[in-house]
């Protein structure tokens, strides 16, 4: 379990090396002319399997490759950064999982690009934040919803060429993955005054408070006063003396 947020280079360099992947694979269509969509995922086809592993990083288009390239970064940051102990079998059960629902629900149709693993990640950083009731990942459950709420649309059919059935199933996967992570999650800070073991007259702060309860700095000095301590001032003279350093 993680103990703290805290800033590591995995944060950039893993999100980023996604992203640039499924850029390179687009670019090497380009390049040499190339059709990778027959990699996709062709649902109930036993050809159709090899797209669980090979659809993410397929694209039909620029804007398709930007529009799913964007969300991708930004959350993957956010798994990362929040979740860095859990972040690679997150991305890669969510890759394989819904591959192979998609393959399961899906219209005779290659399905392909990051979508799915996008609608993975919104869904588990929107389920896992709520299930910890930590209010760092809370507002972060929230601020998934602000930002990608009008992904909720593209679970259901309605637009041509979409694959609603990879979003659907990338919602499914993600939701699961955040009750099989559930108890692993940043720990709240646990402060002294919380501890089972905690005594208030041990403690050097709360004896500044009398009685009442209010703040008296002068309470301390003076139970050192009534103990009898006394304060023992020594000076020392010395002869200064011309020197040159």
């Amino acid at each position: 379990m993680s103990k703290a947020i805290k800033y590591t280079h995995d944060v950039l360099l893993y999100p980023l090396g996604l992203v640039l992947l499924i850029w390179i694979v687009y670019w090497i269509e380009i390049k040499y002319n190339l059709n990778f969509n027959q990699y996709g995922i062709y649902p109930q086809k036993i050809k159709g399997l090899k797209g669980i592993l090979f659809s993410t990083f397929i694209h039909s288009g620029l804007k398709h490759l930007f529009n799913n390239s964007v969300p991708l970064l930004l959350l993957s940051m956010a798994l990362f950064y929040f979740y860095r102990s859990i972040s690679k079998p997150v991305i890669l059960w969510g890759i394989l999982v819904t591959g192979l629902l998609t393959w399961l629900i899906g219209r005779p149709s290659y399905h392909i690009g990051a979508s799915g693993l996008v609608y993975v990640l919104a869904s588990f950083l929107f389920f896992k934040g709520i299930f910890s009731k930590y209010y760092r990942l809370v507002a972060l459950s929230l601020s998934v919803v602000f930002v990608y709420g009008s992904l909720v649309w593209g679970l259901f059919p309605g637009k041509t060429g979409m694959s609603w059935e990879g979003h659907l199933s990338g919602f499914i996967v993600g939701l699961g993955l955040a009750f099989v992570y559930k108890t692993k999650y940043l720990a709240p800070p646990k402060y002294e005054w919380e501890k089972q073991d905690y005594n208030s007259e041990d403690d050097e702060f709360m004896q500044l408070f009398d009685e009442d309860g209010n703040f008296n700095p002068k309470k301390n000095n003076d139970d050192k006063e009534e103990d009898g301590a006394e304060t023992k001032v020594v000076y020392h003279i010395t002869r200064s003396r011309d020197r040159t350093e």
